[in-house]
């Protein structure tokens, strides 16, 4: 039987910040994003400190690349409706935080924002999402290019290079069949096992340093008060969600069905002449009720 790690979320909390563990992430991040990422240090940003909910959910990381470029990584979790607008929110305080006061926007770093996220986002049938920006013609549909000097000033000769790109892991989506090294980062993320035949890079450690076993009997109680916070977020969210739909479906039905009795009694009133007294006691409404209804129906046409 496998032994139980602890979960990828909990870990970036605790564990990961520390210089000894980077190889994990430096793994992780290398996976994903096709090339090899050394961190250079965890940041810890204005929001982190400020916004209880970042301590939690978000994770800034500063890393160099294969190119020697400097990019600033987030890694955020949650369970929102309003996710799209987090991610936005992220990068831009990201942006934000890690620009000195007087400098040029040609200093504006690149940022990475990696959501991992445990609940429906959005519609698609695929495990990862990447996001770019780039800028189409209208007329030619031909795609805006840099022109030299923009390309010596930026290093690149892609607009969406400079811009921030995202990257939404549905892990609820992915099957469970590791087809690839990536996959077996994303078969972690979902069942927090790491199977003996897995090669992506990072694991090996993961597996040695993310063992519930090693933890301390303060950590672990600390852990096991994290899930039974996950689950409670869960619960509450999915209640708030489902409920809301539900209820909102009856709001429309009761809604649809008050219309249709409204275009009915006008029908009768208008096309066929009969008196409101009929039509109120046809429709089983006093005729208070059906004069008070049909006003506000007539209003809103």
């Amino acid at each position: 039987m496998p032994r139980r790690l602890i979960s990828f979320d909990w870990a970036l909390k605790r564990l990961l910040r520390s210089k000894a563990n980077f190889a994990i992430l430096e793994g992780f991040l290398s996976e994903l994003l096709f090339e090899d990422i050394t961190i250079l240090e965890i940041l810890e940003s204005e929001s982190n400190q400020a916004i209880e909910s970042d301590k939690y959910n978000r994770v800034d990381i500063k890393v160099k690349n294969h190119k020697e470029e400097i990019i600033l990584i987030e890694i955020q979790y949650g369970r929102e409706l309003d996710y799209m607008q987090r991610m936005l929110y992220g990068t831009s305080k990201t942006i934000t935080e890690h620009i000195k006061e007087g400098q040029p926007y040609a200093k504006v770093v690149k940022v990475i924002s990696i959501n991992i996220l445990y609940f429906d986002f959005g519609k698609g049938d695929d495990y990862i999402y990447k996001g770019t920006t780039i800028f189409r013609g209208l007329h030619n549909n031909s795609i805006l290019q840099l022109n030299p000097k923009q390309e010596e000033l930026y290093k690149t000769n892609q607009i969406d290079k400079i811009y921030p790109e995202y990257y939404v892991i549905k892990i609820n989506n992915f099957n469970e069949i590791a087809k690839d090294t990536l996959d077996e980062w994303i078969y972690f993320l979902k069942t927090e096992e790491i199977l003996n035949e897995f090669k992506a890079k990072g694991l090996k450690q993961a597996k040695e340093t993310l063992d519930y076993l090693k933890l301390s009997p303060q950590e672990q109680k600390s852990y096991e008060n994290f899930k039974q916070h996950l689950h409670d977020q869960a619960s509450t969210w999915e209640g708030t969600y489902v409920i809301g739909k539900i209820e909102g479906l009856k709001q429309g039905i009761k809604q649809g069905i008050e219309q249709g009795v409204m275009q009915t009694a006008i029908t009768m009133i208008q096309e066929f002449g009969l008196p409101i007294e009929e039509v109120a006691q046809r429709l089983s409404l006093s005729i208070d009720e059906l004069k008070k209804h049909l006003n506000e129906y007539l209003s809103c046409q």
